[in-house]
């Protein structure tokens, strides 16, 4: 999960200020695209969270699943290399952090909807069965419903540029061998923990086995972006209906010029 000045306002300001903003912006282009929509708790209040910001009531996700399903249906796409690679417009659907309604409230509507979708878990709330978390029979559960994917969120959800190499490796591959293990699957998928990656943990991560990775810079994806360095659309839990429509079209990717794009760095 990834906070900054925005998403630190209180739940209130922020959605005054996104209604706001949305008017400004009605008359802009679709920027086609592959969009990768991340989301975090469905319902589960998250410690760090004080303002409630990745928390999205369920239904408010039910709302914006079917409507997804009733405008998008036909650009719905697994999170893999494949996809990643075809060019072609589509929506992917994410969640960071594995929270156990990720499996008890979003997996069902998703499977209705046939709507594909990852989970990035971090294996020690996982192995630790921590309150609120995915438990080990839960991802082994959630890993064989219709249209699922599990994927790391390393293993302690550290700031990943801020380790040194041998933490940096514990967190990568600690994590992949951690899950691989318990599903009996590869796992090569990875979303970087608080957006926070570099050159150096990108490298690490593709060294380890990592076939895409996705940050928290806000843009779509074109052909020719670096797998292990995927934009995505955070979906906060204020965003309404229009704010998130918005988001699918693109009116909201000036936001991605608040923070450097990891694939132009060293």
């Amino acid at each position: 999960m990834a906070f900054d000045l925005l998403s630190a306002l209180r739940p209130q300001a922020w959605a005054a200020a996104t209604w706001a903003y949305s008017k400004l912006r009605l008359g802009q282009v679709v920027r086609p695209g592959l969009r990768i929509l991340a989301y975090h708790s469905i319902g589960t209040q998250i410690e760090e969270d004080a303002f409630g910001v990745f928390n999205m009531a369920p239904d408010r996700f039910q709302q914006q699943m079917r409507h997804l399903s009733s405008r998008y249906a036909n650009q719905f796409m697994p999170l893999e290399l494949g996809a990643l690679t075809r060019g072609a417009p589509g929506i992917m659907v994410t969640f960071d952090d594995g929270y156990r309604d990720n499996l008890s409230v979003a997996a069902p509507l998703l499977a209705e909807l046939g709507i594909p979708f990852t989970v990035f878990v971090r294996t020690d709330a996982v192995s630790q069965c921590r309150a609120g978390f995915l438990g080990p029979d839960d991802v082994r559960e959630l890993a064989i419903m219709p249209g699922a994917r599990i994927g790391s969120h390393s293993a302690t959800h550290a700031r990943l540029t801020d380790c040194d190499d041998l933490a940096l490796a514990r967190e990568l591959s600690g994590s992949k061998a951690y899950l691989e293990d318990l599903l009996g699957i590869e796992i090569d998928l990875l979303a970087y923990p608080y957006g926070a990656v570099d050159r150096r943990v990108r490298d690490m991560a593709e060294k380890t086995g990592y076939r895409a990775g996705v940050t928290s810079r806000l843009d779509r994806n074109l052909p020719g972006r670096d797998p292990m360095l995927l934009s995505s659309v955070t979906i906060y839990a204020h965003d309404d209906i229009e704010i998130f429509e918005q988001k699918l079209q693109g009116k909201w990717d000036w936001y991605r010029w608040r923070h450097a794009d990891p694939s132009c760095g060293k």
